[in-house]
């Protein structure tokens, strides 16, 4: 049997994370990963290959240019699963073979197999070749991820109805396509197709979808949809789908209609990847969903030895805070101290176009108290805008009225998850409105949107408030403070 100080059961962004980390203390390490290559869903079915098909539809379709010469405007008129196939096989060889360097340097040993325990500190893994492999470990961490989750009303076949894994696995360009499902993934996915100019109709059974982003950014949002043609039906659950004499799919809706289109992709939720781990021998339960409960500061299981993080361990699923989840996981496990983790992260949505969020959203500060006021920058009223051929696009700033701080920063449009960073650091850092007022951006910026919209703010707050602080020096010389222009 084979003894490690680390065992690290699957390697996606909180396994590689994790796996690097011990390797970095000194520690042995095993990276256990079911696929035949290392990278998890993060580099086969997830993060990267949607991004990937992104970049490539916008590549492709010319979106990025249709803002001067009309929505017509193509780079390549016929678009098919092989244009998007090349490019992803490309991307993905890039990540993986990267993936192994760095464990290769790092003295991380990787085993293709299905890990299942047997004791708390013992398990077997299923090899490729029909191996079973007998291996001990000191500390392990499940990072396994998700697997589409499947109801038994759908029937899937690869083809015409499919989850978000064949949808990469296998990629085509429909005539028209349902997704069921308003979360993140079923969105980007909703606005990638849409892009393609695919008809693309949006089925959630919630009234309501995003909760977590500012209302006021979704509707944004839902203005741009609708702008382009996309159908959303809200607050109306899937009773069947089905399959006509025509191989289309027809879904049917709880209020009667029906909808034909030749592909649906079904993007309603995901369940933990731990089916076949055996954790009831290392004394470990999960939800109904598949996924383990955890010490949110420590990634700690109800066994103190084995930790889980990144997406097995459910919200917010995210690669970056995967990343961080099995770095913490592994400090903690060979008693390395980390300072507190920031109290904010950013939020990253990669549809079409892209949303990003961190802090506070205007509900949540309304409902903590707050005497807040707002700004607003639009892209296409900046140069750089202008320069792009924006048409839309904006940036929300939040801050406290008495004392003048960064509640929060919500963006939708062109790099919006490139923008956030820095709302993320002036947040987490106690930074107020002055900063974006006085400090200079590079012009012509999209990141100028920021003191737009702290101008905004500035001219909105309350004359009693401001008239307490001293003017800002960016202001001085502009005449009276109540007659500040905004930029």
């Amino acid at each position: 049997m084979e003894a490690y100080d680390l065992v690290v059961i699957g390697s996606g962004p909180a396994g590689r994370r994790a796996a690097v980390q011990g390797a970095k203390l000194g520690k042995s390490v095993l990276v256990v990963e079911n696929r035949r290559r290392v990278g998890g869903v993060s580099v086969h079915t997830g993060t990267i290959p949607s991004k990937t098909l992104r970049e490539t539809v916008l590549n492709l379709t010319g979106w990025r240019e249709r803002g001067f010469y009309g929505r017509s405007y193509r780079v390549k008129q016929n678009i098919d699963g092989s244009d998007l196939g090349d490019r992803l096989t490309m991307t993905l060889e890039h990540e993986v073979e990267i993936l192994e360097h760095q464990f290769q340097r790092n003295g991380v040993r990787c085993l293709a197999g299905l890990a299942r325990f047997i004791d708390p500190h013992r398990m077997i893994v299923s090899c490729p070749d029909g191996r079973e492999q007998p291996v001990t470990a000191e500390r392990i961490v499940i990072a396994t991820g998700t697997v589409p989750f499947h109801p038994s009303n759908v029937p899937f076949d690869g083809e015409h109805i499919v989850d978000s894994d064949a949808v990469i696995e296998t990629p085509r360009v429909p005539r028209s396509i349902t997704v069921v499902g308003a979360g993140v993934i079923g969105i980007e996915y909703a606005t990638i197709f849409s892009a393609l100019d695919v008809p693309v109709t949006l089925i959630e059974p919630r009234d309501s979808f995003l909760d977590f982003i500012d209302r006021e950014i979704i509707d944004d949002f839902v203005h741009q949809l609708r702008d382009r043609g996309v159908t959303i039906r809200l607050g109306t659950p899937v009773t069947r789908v089905m399959l006509d004499d025509q191989n289309w799919v027809v879904t049917e809706l709880a209020d009667g209609r029906r909808i034909r289109t030749e592909m649906l992709l079904y993007a309603a939720g995901r369940m933990g990847a731990t089916a076949d781990l055996g954790l009831d021998k290392a004394g470990i339960s999960t939800d109904k969903r598949g996924r383990i409960a955890v010490d949110p500061k420590t990634f700690q299981t109800e066994v103190p030895h084995i930790y889980a993080a990144g997406d097995v361990i459910g919200f917010p699923s995210l690669a970056s805070t995967s990343m961080e989840q099995g770095r913490i996981a592994a400090c903690h496990a060979f008693n390395l101290p980390l300072p507190p983790a920031p109290q904010y992260f950013p939020y990253g949505i990669y549809a079409v176009p892209e949303i990003s969020t961190i802090g506070m959203s205007e509900q949540e500060a309304r409902d903590k108290g707050f005497a807040y006021e707002c700004g607003i920058a639009r892209f296409r009223e900046t140069s750089r805008g202008h320069i792009m051929g924006l048409n839309a696009g904006l940036m929300k700033m939040i801050f406290a009225i008495d004392s003048r701080k960064l509640l929060g920063v919500h963006i939708i449009g062109e790099g919006a998850t490139e923008l956030i960073h820095i709302g993320q650091a002036v947040l987490n850092l106690g930074g107020t409105l002055e900063y974006f007022i006085e400090n200079t951006f590079n012009y012509p910026t999209l990141a100028e949107a920021y003191k737009i919209a702290a101008l905004d703010a500035w001219n909105r707050m309350p004359r009693a408030a401001a008239i307490t602080v001293p003017i800002p020096s960016a202001l001085e010389g502009e005449g009276p403070l109540a007659a500040a222009p905004a930029e």
